[in-house]
């Protein structure tokens, strides 16, 4: 029988990491063949996942690079059945390579190169983990990409201005200010930017409801038409400047909205300063 020595078992585990007795015994049962026996240690470990394969994966991170020139960012959500995991400095280590692979290549959706990135880890550690969701963002010359991870990675945002003079991106105070919007999408959760951008299935939904809260509401038995139309409109459209980003009042002064702010800033810089898009995710949900 072959010689097992205990460099070869640390070497082992540390590729796969099963237990040191477990490793000793694939060794063994190879005849000393390292390769073989790291084969049978994944196979196995494989073997574990598909058995863990229908729990829910709601924890995890969101992993977010961008591009060393500015011209493309990668948000990405990797998520895992524990929190425990998902503190892993591997788990940690893998998002950031699945972003930057992502980055480098212009990757916009999740592949089989990037799963398998996943599927390697989940073995070693014998947890179902997966990649959720992942997407590339562009910026033209005139654009500005921003991001912002809250917390422990559980909120993650992208956002993209563009301006007519974009040396303003280079001021400290405006990239500062786009950093701003970020954190106050991070906070609000807005549903759209602006109410072109509301889907209108979604808006005739609300409508209808108000129309069955009025209906229920004594105060307003009788009320003309025209008046409860004109009533009506005022709930949706305080209920739109409640979602849309640029009606919103802005996270650092509340008198004004997320668009006075972002006027007031392009004034200052002396140019003209508009937010094209911008990407939330949130760990665990669809948002």
């Amino acid at each position: 029988m072959a010689e097992i020595n205990a460099a070869d078992v640390k070497k082992l585990r540390e590729k796969t990491g099963a237990g040191m007795m477990e490793c000793k015994n694939a060794l063994v049962a190879s005849g000393g063949d390292f390769d073989k026996a790291e084969k049978s240690l994944k196979e196995k470990g494989l073997a574990a996942l598909e058995k863990r394969a229908g729990r829910a994966t709601n924890e995890g991170k969101i992993f977010i690079k961008i591009k060393d020139d500015g011209s493309s960012a990668v948000m990405a959500e990797l998520s895992s059945e524990t929190d425990f995991v998902a503190r892993n400095p591997d788990f940690i280590k893998l998002g950031g390579e699945i972003t930057n692979k992502a980055l480098e290549k212009g990757i916009g959706e999740i592949n089989e190169e990037l799963s398998g990135m996943v599927t390697g880890l989940a073995t070693k550690i014998r947890e179902n983990m997966g990649l959720k969701r992942l997407c590339l963002v562009k910026a033209s010359s005139s654009e500005y990409l921003t991001q912002y991870i809250h917390g422990d990675g559980n909120i993650g945002i992208i956002v993209k201005c563009e301006s007519d003079k974009p040396e303003i991106f280079k001021s400290e105070e405006v990239k500062s200010f786009v950093f701003s919007l970020a954190l106050h999408i991070a906070a609000f959760n807005p549903l759209a930017l602006d109410r072109s951008k509301v889907d209108q299935g979604f808006l005739k939904e609300q409508e209808e409801i108000f129309r069955k809260q009025m209906e229920q509401d004594e105060k307003l038995k009788g009320k003309p038409e025209n008046v409860l139309n004109g009533i009506r409109q005022g709930k949706i459209n305080k209920y739109l400047s409640e979602i849309c980003l640029l009606e919103q009042g802005y996270v650092k002064d509340e008198k004004l909205t997320v668009a006075k702010a972002i006027e007031e800033c392009a004034k200052k810089a002396g140019a003209k300063l508009e937010v094209k898009d911008y990407i939330y995710y949130k760990v665990g949900t669809s948002e």
